[in-house]
């Protein structure tokens, strides 16, 4: 296995276990996995590099972490490269930038709306991301139909076509696919590109007043305009690790003691890979 592959492989394991918010706070807080992400930041790679940036961007997401990874060493440098570099794609770029922006405002709310965040984000899973973020927004869909890797690889297929989507990841044994967007694409969009298989349904899952789920089925008759998508670069499929690991952690999201767990394998290869300058 070459080293490339090893990092895509564990940076594809990192970003599926950080987009699960119980895993968020342990990520950070381990000493080796947040400092292996800035540097897969500067990886030659570039599905490394995005793959890490929207690992980063789930991390974010969780209040209590932003000060921390502010202060990682290199991070805010590393974001500024990846958002400098002409050879970065545009999507690339604005994910950057979202990041910064995030954590540059990190430190100016109130000590008590930050321990409530917190708290939110150990209690319950957000479906929502970026809510404050006006220029992208997320989706969870339900996906009847969704029961194995030929179907997932025809989703991955449907969604790619589409222009505005940035990224998704996979909730195999819920059958959901959590699709990130620009803000100006129409959630219609999703369910008719993968309606389009014949052989998959979406609908999509909405947060309730209580904070509950309930399932909003697409209109049949609504005519959606999908603008091709040319641009992105290739989104990273599960199958790009070599092991079944990463589908567990897929299948499996939510469980803090398995995402813990696999931690210190991951860290253990950081170490391995990667010299750590000593803080002082």
């Amino acid at each position: 296995m070459s080293a490339e592959l090893d990092a895509l492989t564990v940076v594809n394991q990192l970003r599926d276990l950080a987009a699960d918010p119980l895993n968020r706070r342990a990520i950070v807080e381990d000493q080796g996995c947040l400092p292996g992400l800035i540097l897969f930041l500067d990886h030659p790679n570039p599905q490394v590099v995005y793959s890490a940036l929207l690992a980063v961007r789930y991390l974010a997401e969780c209040r209590a972490n932003r000060e921390k990874m502010k202060d990682e060493l290199g991070m805010m440098l590393s974001l500024q490269n990846v958002m400098q570099k002409t050879t970065s794609p545009g999507e690339t770029k604005l994910m950057a930038s979202e990041i910064y922006e995030i954590l540059q405002s990190a430190g100016k709310e109130e000590a008590a709306q930050a321990d409530a965040a917190a708290a939110s984000c150990r209690r319950k899973a957000q479906f929502f991301l970026g809510s404050n973020n006006k220029r992208a927004k997320t989706v969870v869909l339900h996906i009847d139909g969704l029961d194995d890797s030929t179907r997932r690889s025809l989703c991955e297929e449907a969604l790619l076509k589409i222009r505005g989507v940035i990224s998704f990841t996979f909730q195999m044994a819920v059958k959901r696919c959590v699709v990130r967007i620009r803000s100006d694409l129409k959630a219609e969009a999703l369910g008719s590109a993968i309606n389009s298989t014949k052989v998959m349904k979406a609908q999509q899952i909405v947060r309730t007043e209580n904070g509950g789920e309930r399932i909003v089925p697409f209109q049949e008759d609504s005519s959606v305009e999908v603008e091709e998508n040319t641009d992105i670069p290739d989104y990273l499929p599960e199958e790009d690790s070599p092991s079944q690991e990463q589908d567990k952690a897929v299948q499996r999201v939510g469980s803090m003691t398995e995402g813990i767990g696999w931690l210190s394998t991951a860290a253990n290869f950081l170490t391995r890979s990667f010299y750590w300058p000593n803080s002082t």
